[in-house]
């Protein structure tokens, strides 16, 4: 009998372990083992922002394959890497993402044309006039855009216009020279270079700042009215694990999807650490991130399907996360750990899935 009790129990044992998702998590508190990835795992485009030096180390381009579906260059498709002169380009590190993409049955969203915080020396020196500074930006928007007709699906065309608190129009290059309409006008050269190309406007802050989403939601009905194309918003989602509320977030994109535009939770991070009081990430901040990227993953599939453009996450591993350096605190925000071990925050978005 005690014979008969044990195989039992093995064979028991065995057929839950056999219908389990995922294997338990592992002795340090806050790394697991996914039985999926994530690309295979969503109904709608899960992507990573990357750099095209990273990607040819073997491991990393292995780990960006198997788990992303769509990628967003993380600096190097900005006009102050692209657009080294009036008329000359440095294609290199675009055609390696671009290639990598291809091979891997991955989609390109492009980031971003026109970003004040990434103007070359050429542009904010130029002393030509307004007709002459506009033509520039057509002839470059022209340029980029066409030169990966097909090969990249979507556009980031303006990056972060308006000002934080107030809403206005930041006082940029592009504004200075070309005026308070020169958004449309850029989303206009570049439709003209690619018909069929998604373009979106992308931001921070959306989610809370209340004056910067009236103004971005103004600037939208503005458009509409006059034809002038714009299919999605990308909300920048850089966030923490306590904020801001899933209801402000929620009542955000609302307002975007009642406008019937492409959504895009664009460059998404989850901050672990928000008030500089871990030196270590626990297991108890590890859990809580797990659970914020569930929230954030469940809020974003009640989207409706046609309006779901996709996520993409801001950086592959903690260690090479932009916000380390901006806060100044040890952060643990992403999916992988500094060794690319599955963190609990990638089974928050498996959960969600």
């Amino acid at each position: 009998m005690k014979t008969i009790l044990l195989i039992i129990s093995s064979l028991f044992t065995l057929l839950f372990c056999s219908c389990k998702e995922e294997v338990p998590v592992t002795g340090d508190g806050f790394t697991y083992t996914p039985t999926t990835a994530l690309r295979d795992k969503a109904s709608f485009p899960f992507g990573v922002a990357i750099q095209a030096g990273r990607i040819s180390n073997p491991a990393y381009g292995s780990l960006v394959s198997k788990e992303f579906s769509s990628l967003t260059a993380e600096y190097e498709m900005k006009q102050n890497i692209t657009a080294t002169g009036p008329a000359t380009y440095n294609w290199t590190p675009t055609d390696q993402i671009v290639n990598f993409a291809q091979a891997n049955n991955q989609r390109v969203h492009g980031h971003a044309l026109l970003w004040h915080s990434a103007v070359p020396d050429w542009i904010t020196n130029f002393s030509g006039s307004s007709a002459e500074f506009d033509t520039v930006m057509k002839n470059y928007i022209h340029a980029v855009v066409g030169r990966y007709k097909g090969k990249v699906a979507s556009w980031d065309v303006v990056n972060e216009a308006f000002e934080d608190q107030s809403g206005n129009l930041r006082n940029t290059v592009f504004r200075t020279k070309m005026g308070d309409d020169y958004i449309a006008r850029c989303f206009q050269y570049a439709r003209e270079a690619d018909p069929d190309v998604w373009l979106f406007y992308n931001d921070y802050g959306t989610i809370y700042d209340n004056k910067k989403l009236d103004a971005m939601l103004a600037m939208i009905d503005d458009f509409q009215t006059r034809g002038i194309p714009i299919d999605g918003v990308g909300f920048q989602m850089h966030i923490s694990y306590n904020w801001p509320s899933l209801s402000q977030i929620q009542n955000a994109v609302d307002k975007v999807k009642s406008r019937g535009l492409k959504i895009h939770f664009s460059e998404l991070d989850i901050r672990a650490n928000p008030d500089g009081d871990l030196t270590q990430l626990t297991t108890d901040r590890a859990t809580d991130l797990q659970k914020r990227y569930k929230d954030i993953v469940t809020l974003y599939k009640g989207i409706p399907e046609a309006q779901q453009f996709g996520i993409t996450v801001w950086g592959l591993k903690d260690n090479e996360s932009w916000l380390i350096n901006f806060w100044g605190n040890p952060e643990w925000p992403l999916l992988f750990d500094a060794e690319s071990k599955y963190k609990l925050a990638h089974k928050g978005v498996i959960e969600a899935l």
